[in-house]
């Protein structure tokens, strides 16, 4: 009896062994896929970490160049500003004026605005274009299109009139007719202190008539101008010091002087606002 007990003793720590190798096995081999398992995890996350970490230097190298770019962008928007707060000659311009101007450009031909390139071409652009406003408004009224005609030319204002609205054939003295049209001019004129005014005669290529009071097309065109001048001077009281005579004869025609109707449309007068640099700014700063 008491060795059957202990044979089955035997037995039972026997199978009790096989039983913990088994497990330990099994938890050897889960250890191991474990073991793998995190080094390829911590190799992954070492790759992982050195991707972040070139990601970030770039990140940084672009915040350099970015941050470099707006401290040269500052420096240039403060150069420009200073540019823009005075004129080649010195003369301050005021935000009110420079808020002014750009509401004013907002409206010139872009074409036009981009032939500027410095300050005083801007500002040229800017009274002209309140000029030629006013001009369109305030002359244009019941004038036939072919009898006179307003243009910017080089940031200046043109206004170029039918002979036939100012004088009669041959003649340089001043037609009633045009009395309306000379005060609408000079009412625009003496608004605007910052301007000077320039009237040019201009002619066809015939020749002057034998024994005509005038010599020739030279004469008739100053002559022509000059009565322009005075009739603006002492009817309409613009300032003379403002007001600038020139006769330009038969040299600058419009159309070749081949035909009856192109000699009529190279008769003509044309005055030219000349815009002041020195004294404008307060008539930019003035216009609404």
């Amino acid at each position: 009896m008491k060795k059957t007990f202990i044979i089955i003793a035997i037995t039972s720590l026997s199978l009790a062994s096989c039983v913990s190798k088994k497990k330990y096995v099994a938890l050897q081999s889960e250890y191991d896929n474990t073991k793998v398992t995190l080094t390829k995890t911590k190799v992954e996350k070492e790759e992982l970490e050195s991707k972040y970490g070139a990601i970030q230097a770039r990140v940084e190298e672009y915040n350099t160049k970015i941050n470099s770019l707006k401290d040269i962008n500052n420096e240039l928007t403060v150069a420009n500003d200073q540019k823009l707060d005075r004129t080649s000659n010195g003369a301050v311009i005021s935000n009110d004026v420079k808020k002014r101007m750009a509401a004013t450009l907002a409206n010139v031909d872009q074409a036009e605005l981009s032939k500027a390139k410095t300050l005083e071409d801007s500002m040229n652009l800017a009274l002209s274009h309140n000029l030629k406003r006013n001009l369109d408004r305030d002359v244009i009224e019941d004038i036939e299109n072919d009898d006179i005609s307003i243009d910017i030319d080089e940031t200046v204002v043109m206004i170029s009139i039918s002979d036939k609205l100012l004088f009669k054939s041959g003649s340089y003295r001043v037609n009633k007719e045009a009395n309306a049209l000379l005060k609408r001019i000079a009412d625009v004129v003496n608004s605007e202190p910052a301007i000077e005014v320039m009237v040019e005669g201009h002619t066809d290529d015939q020749s002057v008539k034998p024994g005509a009071y005038v010599k020739d097309n030279w004469e008739l065109s100053v002559e022509r101008s000059t009565a322009i001048i005075r009739e603006l001077q002492n009817t309409y009281q613009v300032d003379p010091a403002k007001l600038i005579a020139a006769g330009r004869s038969s040299y600058m025609p419009i159309v070749p002087n081949d035909s009856k109707e192109n000699r009529s449309i190279n008769r003509r007068t044309r005055i030219i606002i000349l815009p002041n640099l020195d004294k404008f700014l307060a008539l930019i700063a003035s216009n609404e």
